[in-house]
């Protein structure tokens, strides 16, 4: 779990900058930006977490691929 929540962590600060910049060059508006930067990814960020779990549960039930032998 802790690994999760560090590549969540890195993820959300990566998609902050991300947001803010497209946030601000759309609107020119720090408040606007910082408010939609903040909010979106949070949201984001959260969905990250349970698409990464859900991930790691589903390649769990997967079965170990059969090994075929070259003749």
């Amino acid at each position: 779990m802790t690994r999760d929540l560090a590549k969540t962590v890195t993820f959300a600060l990566l998609h902050f900058s991300v947001a803010f910049a497209v946030a601000y060059l759309l609107t020119g508006s720090v408040p606007v930006a910082t408010g939609l930067a903040i909010i979106e990814p949070m949201v984001n960020t959260v969905a990250f977490f349970f698409h990464e779990r859900a991930w790691r549960a589903f390649e769990a039930r997967e079965p170990a691929p059969a090994r075929t032998r070259l003749r």
